[in-house]
Parts: structure tokens; C-alpha cells; sequence
């Protein structure tokens, strides 16, 4: 019995917590459909700063027509050796030539084959919430 009480006490707290939660959505119902929102975009040309070491290089251009599936990756056409030096473009990391058993390899790791899974196109999009984010730099200031 006591457990029963327990497990009903905690649902309707549970309840009560949930009809306290703020989300993006703001008061819309969950079936409820809007509008799309604007599509942010891509800031070509100068690279942004990175906000923390090891974040992966933001992309400086557009990128929605490329094709990257399991047999092309348009993203080597010009950052794959020795094309980068013909393209004037950044060379892929060395660390994306070696598997996770710590292998070099002559080509990139399947691993790492879809890039976009880590690499984004930079935007002009602004923060979906409020927040205090400093990057690694503004936090030695």
C-alpha cells in the first residue's frame, strides 16, 4: 500500500513539474503548426574564430548542394591531398587519416567520412535562447 501511495505521489508531482517547463515553443500546444522559421545565412569568405579548442572548423561557404553518401564526398574535391594545394583550401586534419585502432591510413577514415556529422556551415543565426556562453578565449581575459 505504501508503495502504491509512493508511485501516485511521485506521477502527480511529475504532472506538476511538467506544466511548469518554459520551451521555445512557448504557449502552442504540441499539435499546433507555425510557420517555418527563417532560414539563417551562411556568412561567406572571412572564417570565423573557433570558441574553444578542439571545436572543428566552421564551414566558410555554402554546402546544401553537396553530395556526401557512402560512395562521394564532394568535400575531398578540394580539401583532400594533394587537390587543397591546386584549390587554395585548408588540407583535412592528419588526425582524420587514421582509424580508431590508431592505423594510418592513405585515405580518410571511414570515421570520419561524413564531415557535416562535425562541421557546419557558418551562419548569421542568432542564439535560439538566452545565455551567458563565453568562448575560450573571452574566459582568459
Amino acid at each position: 500500500m505504501t508503495r502504491l501511495l509512493v508511485l501516485a505521489l511521485i506521477a502527480l508531482s511529475g504532472v506538476a513539474l511538467a506544466q511548469d517547463l518554459k520551451t521555445l515553443r512557448g504557449d502552442q500546444k504540441i499539435d499546433a503548426v507555425d510557420a517555418a522559421p527563417p532560414v539563417s545565412q551562411v556568412r561567406e569568405g572571412a572564417r570565423l574564430d573557433r570558441a574553444y579548442r578542439q571545436q572543428p572548423p566552421l564551414i566558410p561557404h555554402a554546402i546544401e548542394k553537396y553530395e556526401i553518401d557512402l560512395k562521394v564526398n564532394q568535400c575531398l574535391r578540394c580539401h583532400d591531398w594533394p587537390d587543397n594545394v591546386r584549390e587554395n583550401a585548408p588540407k583535412i586534419s592528419e588526425t582524420h587519416y587514421v582509424d580508431r585502432a590508431g592505423k594510418r591510413l592513405d585515405q580518410i577514415a571511414a570515421t570520419r567520412w561524413f564531415c557535416n556529422q562535425c562541421h557546419v556551415p557558418q551562419t548569421d543565426a542568432k542564439p535560439l535562447v538566452e545565455n551567458r556562453f563565453r568562448s575560450a578565449v573571452q574566459s582568459a581575459r
